[in-house]
């Protein structure tokens, strides 16, 4: 493979020649009986050709401003070498978020006027900022799966497509869920908090908090039945758990793995509700599930039961949530996702006693940061090397 040492490039570039040349030799060799001279030097004309066209992609290496880089790589463990060889320079603005419509047009602009891919994470783009973007972007990666912070019609009205990645962040997210309630049987936080006041009376005395075993205790997934709730109660049913999942089908689709699990339930939101000790919402926020999960469905709830969300904050109505854990009607509450991020200063949610919070950590880990930035110079390969994208959005 010469052509890959003669331009000095050996990822993509040389690969996709090489694939090329190899697709065509074979389409030549299987239709021709020509001699092993002529074919020897058909095969060195042909990988010149695939070294040629790989030569002038890399001429035409997109430019890439990843906008708010410091969410991804805020600890600067990310290796991003591979992204930086599909693109001819990758700009990284190192804030975790560029608020406001003028902020995002001037900062594009001033870094990276000729930009071909706008990277994002968890950041939302308001419409009017799309026409106002360089004319050169052909792409806006989304590092996440949900892409409701950007404004997809606009997008298609300017030809800029957009893509996401589905599926990077399984684990850690179910990792999240079963953290929350490994934290709740054991009340763990609670203990914290009273000796963070000074107060040992539970090393001195009766012990005051609530403990209980997960086995034989039963969670519910709202809308669980995709990677990360499967996920989750594949580990729920190693703690000996039984899971109910929410469906208004009141089956699972053919050939999932717990289709056929005596230990798994299917049932509607409002029965999955009653029946569950730890209740985890798993659905994609959109219009129908905005606020769904507010005081009426808190009410079905029993007063023991656990509420999880680890998907998206405005899924829980968070003004009813508030009212409804200043009153006690359910014993806790775990949220990684808040309806805003970060809650207002001013908002009742930091100071419940009984809502633990974290911020949005389910898709930190190094392990998952990694494997999205991965993802995202998957997509970009795909998308102008290979000439054929994926996880295309609009």
């Amino acid at each position: 493979m010469r052509f890959g040492c003669i331009f000095g490039y050996c990822n993509y570039g040389s690969r996709l020649g090489y694939r090329r040349a190899m697709s065509q030799r074979q389409n030549y060799f299987h239709k021709v009986n020509y001699s092993f001279l002529t074919k020897l030097r058909l095969i060195e004309v042909l990988i010149t050709k695939g070294a040629m066209a790989s030569a002038r992609l890399l001429t035409k290496r997109p430019v890439a401003l990843i906008l708010n880089a410091a969410r991804i790589n805020y600890d600067n463990q990310i290796n991003l070498n591979r992204l930086k060889q599909l693109c001819h320079v990758v700009h990284e603005n190192k804030v975790d978020i560029v608020c406001g419509s003028e902020d995002i047009i001037n900062t594009v602009h001033r870094m990276a006027p000729d930009l071909d891919i706008l990277i994002t994470k968890e950041m939302e783009v308001p419409k009017e900022v799309i026409p106002k973007l360089p004319t050169s972007l052909k792409l806006i990666c989304e590092a996440g799966t949900g892409y409701n912070n950007l404004p997809i019609q606009s997008c298609r009205d300017a030809s800029i497509d957009v893509c996401n990645i589905p599926l990077y962040s399984t684990e850690g997210v179910a990792h999240m869920v079963i953290t929350f309630m490994l934290n709740f049987s054991c009340s763990f936080v609670g203990q914290q908090r009273m000796l963070f006041n000074n107060d040992r009376s539970n090393f001195t005395g009766p012990f005051t908090l609530p403990l209980r075993e997960l086995k034989d205790k039963t969670i519910g997934l709202v809308g669980g039945s995709g990677n990360i709730g499967t996920c989750v109660a594949n580990i729920a049913l190693a703690l000996g758990m039984n899971v109910i999942i929410s469906s208004r089908s009141g089956k699972l689709l053919s050939g999932h793995m717990h289709e056929h699990n005596p230990r798994v339930q299917v049932k509607s939101l409002d029965d999955l509700l009653k029946d569950s000790d730890f209740v985890s919402i798993h659905c994609p926020l959109n219009d129908e599930t905005r606020g769904s999960i507010g005081r009426e469905k808190l009410l079905l709830m029993k007063p023991s039961a656990y509420l999880i969300n680890t998907a998206r904050g405005a899924i829980v109505n968070e003004k009813e949530l508030i009212e409804c854990m200043e009153q006690n009607l359910i014993a806790g509450c775990g949220l990684d996702v808040q309806e805003v991020e970060p809650p207002q200063m001013d908002s009742k949610i930091w100071d419940l006693s009984n809502v633990v919070l974290t911020p949005h950590i389910g898709w930190r880990s190094i392990e998952t940061r990694q494997r999205v930035m991965d993802m995202v110079s998957d997509n970009i390969e795909a998308y102008f090397v290979d000439e054929s994208p994926t996880n295309i959005v609009n």
